[in-house]
């Protein structure tokens, strides 16, 4: 057997760096600002320990371009270096001095007050330039240092002249990144990376971040004009949000943020990437789909955790438990709030209910923890406009509808200028039409009834009343056709049908329905409509299904079983449930159009 260590070879660090470590080569900037803040907030803790008793003074970070020299410069007032400590974090790769830094002082420190983690960051700056220089003289009694490296492995380490305590690193660009002379480019990448960090940067003649951004602070010191102020700096040209949920825990994991509900469209258009996730209040990423659930991406704002696990490129998340914690917390506080809104003011609730319904049934169809609690605010409306919530709406059919082997149908329109006549027709009968007419309604259609027992959904045109839900009739007062009244009948509509797809059928309704009615059924509807939104596939190729139904009890239906030619009026009919369905079109339309004017004449 034979034990050893495992040789890294030096020469081939910087290439890899400078190549393969980070995703895009502007984070050298997010790193660079990063150690900045992270060298002032280690003496700003000295300095409440009493280990350091010199006066801070200005601690603002300050980033310089010098387009003469080619140059980038950032500067920081913090704890500086010294000859002994350049040497043990510059010169040793992936020996982080924030680390070392937390567990000298890991009873006192807090963990989201220090952002270095890999000893890496620092070596980001050889993606840009050819040239690092770094002056530093730290907060204790030593003579200033200079440290150059070209990006190899050779540096070279002399005394310098610098009267102020921090460090400076000089960045001089290389020819295919200067880019970064320009005041726009850094102004943007500041304002993205930077924008909340905890120490205020300075760029040109302005102050460029907000370092005590309200998710860090109490809810109970913020009122509402706080939020809107943190919304508009986020989302400037966005209309103001309809509420936020501020997030805020510290066991077992830290998080804090705020997220606010926009107001989203209901044919689903949601604007994603609009949730920033921030680390320690550097902004890491706006693709938080591995931490938020996929219904939450309609929301908008702020996660902010030391907890979250990311690469070494602090680029994107990585697989963790903390990971589900935080998504499991994060749904349970969002349907906390919206049943908190619901109970507190329902009436306020059911008025923004159009705009939050569609990430509520999101939420519900995708989410089993998320449908659990959504059960208690979920509405339901009808086309009156009337809301309940499920249970509410159960109760109320199941008191109409006694008599049905204690199934329940729910009748609704997705339609509703269509179905008109057909809403009509029920409520007039004294059924409820519920408007279900979003574009997530079919699923949340299918989810409720998998949750629901002895409950049927169907549209209310997908067949005659009589038929959706079944009702005694009163054989003495129905007159009925003979046998060869109906072979008359169906052979009539048969000649005028539109097309073989069409299947005749009578069946004796009230004499106040309409002579002929068209329904397609619910089960063949539902698939062409699921297959239409999942852009095409298994279903489309499926042959529609559409019935014309004959009232036999209507009277203009009934004189048709005497003698005479009943041919035209009979394809008046048919077209006039053809149109009602916005079926007729074309040729078929010009010709009903003319029938009907010559019948007028």
């Amino acid at each position: 057997m034979q034990r050893g260590n495992i040789s890294v070879s030096t020469e081939n660090i910087f290439p890899i760096i400078k190549q393969s470590l980070y995703s895009e080569q502007e984070i050298f900037l997010r790193e660079l600002v990063s150690n900045a803040v992270d060298a002032t907030q280690k003496l700003k803790f000295l300095s409440t320990r009493g280990e350091f008793e010199g006066e801070l003074g200005d601690l603002t970070i300050e980033v310089k371009i010098d387009k003469d020299a080619k140059t980038l410069t950032i500067s920081d007032h913090g704890i500086g270096m010294t000859e002994e400590e350049v040497m043990k974090y510059l010169n040793q790769v992936a020996f982080s001095g924030a680390e070392e830094f937390l567990k000298k002082y890991q009873d006192s420190v807090k963990g989201d007050e220090i952002i270095g983690k890999f000893g890496l960051g620092f070596y980001s700056a050889f993606m840009v330039a050819d040239t690092v220089e770094v002056v530093s003289k730290s907060y204790q009694d030593a003579p200033a240092v200079r440290w150059t490296c070209e990006g190899s492995t050779a540096y070279e380490l002399s005394e310098a002249e610098k009267a102020d305590r921090g460090t400076d690193i000089i960045l001089h660009l290389s020819d295919d990144a200067l880019e970064y002379l320009e005041e726009a480019r850094i102004s943007t990448m500041l304002e993205k990376y930077g924008k909340f960090l905890p120490i205020e940067i300075r760029f040109g003649e302005e102050i460029i971040n907000n370092p005590n951004p309200i998710w860090k602070q109490s809810p109970t010191d913020l009122t509402d004009e706080n939020y809107l102020e943190l919304f508009r700096e986020l989302y400037p040209y966005e209309p103001e949000p309809l509420f936020w949920i501020h997030l805020n825990v510290d066991y077992p994991f830290t998080l804090n943020g705020v997220l606010y509900f926009p107001k989203i469209r209901p044919d689903l258009d949601p604007k994603r990437n609009k949730i920033q996730l921030y680390s320690r209040q550097v902004f890491i990423t706006d693709e938080v789909s591995n931490i938020v659930p996929e219904y939450l991406m309609l929301l908008q704002g702020v996660i902010d955790s030391p907890d979250i696990p990311l690469n070494v490129s602090r680029s994107y998340l990585q697989g963790d438990p903390n990971v589900r914690k935080i998504s499991s917390y994060i749904t349970r506080k969002v349907a906390d709030k919206l049943n908190e809104i619901f109970r507190e003011d329902r009436g306020a609730f059911e008025q923004k209910w159009n705009d939050i319904s569609t990430f509520v049934k999101y939420g519900m169809i995708t989410d089993e923890k998320f449908d659990e609690k959504a059960r208690d605010f979920a509405l339901l409306t009808n086309v009156d406009g009337n809301f309940f919530t499920t249970e509410e709406y159960q109760e109320k059919i199941a008191a109409t509808q006694t008599d049905l082997n204690e199934t329940v149908v729910y009748l609704y329109a997705n339609h509703p200028k269509a179905q008109d006549m057909y809403i009509h027709a029920a409520q007039e009968r004294g059924y409820d039409v519920l408007l279900l007419d979003g574009v997530l309604d079919n699923h949340l259609i299918q989810h409720l009834e998998r949750k629901q027992d002895k409950t049927r959904w169907v549209r209310v045109d997908s067949d005659t009343l009589d038929k959706l839900i079944p009702q005694k009739k009163d054989d003495a007062e129905a007159e009925k056709l003979n046998e060869e009244q109906e072979t008359a009948l169906k052979a009539l509509f048969d000649k005028v049908k539109p097309g073989p797809e069409m299947t005749v059928q009578l069946d004796r309704l009230s004499d106040k329905d309409l002579p002929v009615i068209i329904t397609r059924p619910e089960f063949m509807r539902r698939m062409k409509e699921m297959a239409a939104m999942s852009g095409g596939g298994f279903g489309m190729d499926m042959p529609d299904s559409v019935n014309l139904v004959i009232n036999t009890q209507h009277p203009l239906v009934q004189s048709f079983t005497a003698e005479g030619d009943h041919e035209a009026l009979a394809r008046q009919l048919v077209d006039l449930a053809l149109l009602s369905q916005h079926m007729l079109e074309g040729k078929a339309l010009t010709e009903f159009v003319k029938r009907s004017v010559n019948m007028l004449s």
